[in-house]
């Protein structure tokens, strides 16, 4: 019999290829999301983190939780209200799973969470892995909070494993579309010094590591989750640019005006995080474009295609 995987933030850009390859390959697939979905193969159960509510039928049958569900970081300026809110929507929405758990039979026994690079602040030219300390920022503090959230499973006697996830690349959305759309009109440039390091991953590898990782049960604790080749700001614009065949002749954008423009949120960018993916291959995962140049030729391949 096949595992049950509940899924939170199963309709986001991670989470609905999630669902479609965990399909694929035989799982029965659940979410917990604010309203139903469209997809009859998915069961949706109805939860209200902001109210404590949750339809306690959605563990039923259920080996495997993964937590995907969380406000965007740039889905607007960081006031003290949105700030509260990115925090929370990652903490309280586990810290309500976990509730569930504690006052109800169920067959729970792993839970895989993902984390954020951001968890490291700004490093410089620092490699960094999972032992190195944390950041003192606010990203690095909401990851802090996120990750001890997801820690109390273990006192529950669950497999818990923490996937610290670089800047995911897909040409559909996320942070490569915002950065490939100036370039796409020949307006591209680095942004602030250019030197800043890009924990970047191809969106197949984070799909496919969330499998690896629900197909592993020997993994635990804290992995992270991007490439083995890190580059810096100024080496992905040129090469997204090659692929597009767009000239880059803008000088950089100074820090000081994305600080202007975007205010504490410009962390998102000019923060630098030289990420190794050391212990993950060496825990036996493959990756599929451990390069920037295979992962851009195939996202650019299909986004043509299309």
């Amino acid at each position: 019999m096949s595992k049950g995987i509940l899924l939170t933030g199963g309709s986001g850009l991670v989470g609905s290829k999630l669902t479609k390859l965990l399909l694929d390959k035989g799982y029965a697939v659940s979410h917990l999301s604010r309203k139903h979905g469209n997809d009859p193969k998915v069961k949706t159960y109805i939860w209200d983190v902001s109210k404590w509510q949750i339809d306690e039928r959605c563990i039923e049958g259920v080996d495997t939780i993964v937590h995907l569900a969380g406000a965007s970081v740039a889905g607007g300026r960081w006031t003290n209200k949105r700030k509260k809110e990115i925090i929370e929507s990652r903490t309280k929405s586990i810290g309500l799973v976990y509730q569930l758990l504690k006052r109800k039979s169920h067959q729970v026994s792993t839970v895989i969470s993902a984390s954020a690079t951001g968890y490291y602040g700004d490093r410089g030219d620092e490699l960094l892995t999972e032992d190195s300390a944390p950041g003192s920022n606010f990203l690095a503090n909401c990851c802090l909070q996120w990750e001890h959230a997801v820690d109390i499973g273990e006192s529950l006697s669950l497999r818990v494993l923490k996937l610290r996830t670089g800047v995911v690349l897909d040409a559909k959305g996320g942070a490569l579309s915002k950065l490939a759309a100036p370039v796409k009109f020949g307006l591209g440039s680095p942004l602030g010094n250019g030197k800043q390091w890009i924990p970047w991953i191809h969106e197949q590898d984070v799909i496919n590591l969330y499998l690896y990782s629900i197909e592993n049960d020997n993994l635990s604790g804290i992995y992270n989750m991007a490439a083995p080749n890190p580059v810096t700001n100024k080496q992905l614009t040129r090469a997204v640019a090659k692929e597009l065949h767009r000239p880059l002749w803008l000088p950089k954008v100074p820090a000081f005006a994305l600080d202007l423009l975007l205010g504490e949120m410009s962390t998102i960018i000019l923060d630098s995080q030289k990420v190794s993916a050391q212990k993950i291959e060496e825990a036996g995962f493959k990756f599929q474009y451990p390069t920037l140049t295979w992962a851009l030729k195939d996202i650019y391949k299909k986004d043509i295609n299309k």
